[in-house]
């Protein structure tokens, strides 16, 4: 395969801090390097992501910072000549920034939607702030986290030209078991999220009301203060990535909760249902249309709408968790590592590089509809 030139155009890969999407690009971005591929990451910079960075200096890729949307022009050099540039969900000034890159005339311009579900429902309501709905049809390629029914929506319901689905993935050089004992019967990782509280009121906290005698822990920032946390819930308030794999490793099951729009569009797995699975830790879900695709259930998988089933789950034996987290950890090595969607996303990107006289005429399209 070809080496590609490509240039993203994302939230954060400098910091994880209150940004899951930090874990997907790295995981993404190496499996890319690992193949060969040269790329290019322009991050905004942010005050409460450069105070809290926990990468500076990727292997796999050049990582550098703008200062504002006007500063990206600098850059129209480098983003021309890339095959392809690809700009992500939630960048800040996103649709200004999508309108700037497209003037540029870039040889494929595609967007990565880390957020679909939630995208789709803020463009249906007329209030979307990172990417605008008059832009979806200009994208040679709309990638997006969520499959299933969101692909048929943005091609049907949007007018995406062409929608893929490129899942989240996981590093297995960052990820892995550590055998360390375990600490905690049941833990959760993720940044503090309304939509999500109730399921974790309901499977979290109510359960460990419920059984006292077990142990449980929530990592991650932003949670207000007001939460009361029973005496066996032990907080953390930030996890670096790097610090993932222990907390994990120590977890007997580590439960995951999905945001409302994602349960709703199905299809949907959170980076954090593939960062457990390599660690061998045996997850509890909420129940959403699709993940069946990924871990089916019971092989790899169990799912609970209440506390007592989540209870009956944290009953059973060490030699049923054990299997159970095993039979996840075969599937995310062969179908979900960094290397596996970098994969996907080079062929993909491959076949669809234009010929100049094609872009030359994708720029004069842009440059009419920005003009209008």
């Amino acid at each position: 395969m070809t080496p590609l030139s490509i240039v993203v155009v994302g939230l954060s890969l400098s910091s994880s801090w209150g940004n899951g999407h930090a874990t997907t690009y790295r995981a993404l971005l190496s499996g890319l390097g690992q193949l060969g591929h040269s790329v290019l990451f322009l991050e905004r910079e942010q005050p409460w992501y450069a105070e809290n960075r926990d990468l500076v200096d990727p292997t796999y890729c050049e990582l550098q910072f703008y200062a504002d949307v006007e500063e990206l022009s600098s850059w129209q050099e480098v983003l021309k000549a890339a095959d392809a540039v690809i700009i992500g969900s939630y960048v800040p000034d996103g649709i200004k920034v999508i309108d700037t890159i497209s003037r540029f005339g870039p040889r494929l311009l595609c967007f990565y939607d880390i957020d679909t579900p939630i995208t789709l429902a803020a463009l249906a309501r007329g209030d979307g702030n990172y990417v605008a709905r008059r832009q979806l049809p200009h994208f040679d390629i709309y990638f997006s986290f969520a499959g299933g029914r969101a692909l048929d929506r943005l091609r049907c319901d949007f007018g995406v030209h062409r929608a893929e689905a490129l899942y989240c993935a996981v590093d297995p050089d960052a990820y892995g078991p550590t055998g360390q004992e375990k600490r905690w019967d049941l833990g959760y990782l993720g940044t503090y999220s309304a939509d999500r509280q109730p399921t974790i009121d309901e499977l979290l906290v109510r359960t460990a009301e419920l059984f006292p005698h077990y142990r449980f822990a929530v990592a991650g920032p932003q949670y207000p203060s007001a939460i009361r946390w029973p005496k066996n819930v032990e907080r953390i308030e930030h996890l670096p990535p790097e610090y993932h794999r222990s907390f994990y490793s120590q977890q007997r099951y580590t439960l995951n909760v999905t945001r409302a729009n994602m349960i709703e569009s199905g299809w949907s797995p959170s980076v954090r249902l593939f960062e457990a699975a390599a660690c061998a830790t045996p997850v509890i879900s909420d129940r959403w249309e699709g993940l069946d695709d990924f871990f089916p259930e019971p092989e790899a998988m169990s799912t609970a709408t209440t506390a007592e089933e989540v209870g009956m789950v944290l009953s059973r034996g060490p030699a049923a968790a054990k299997m159970q987290g095993q039979a996840a950890y075969r599937i995310v090595k062969a179908r979900h590592t960094g290397l596996v969607r970098a994969s996907e996303l080079a062929e993909i990107l491959q076949a669809a590089r234009r010929p100049a006289h094609l872009r030359a005429t994708r720029q004069k399209t842009e440059e009419h509809h920005a003009a209008r």
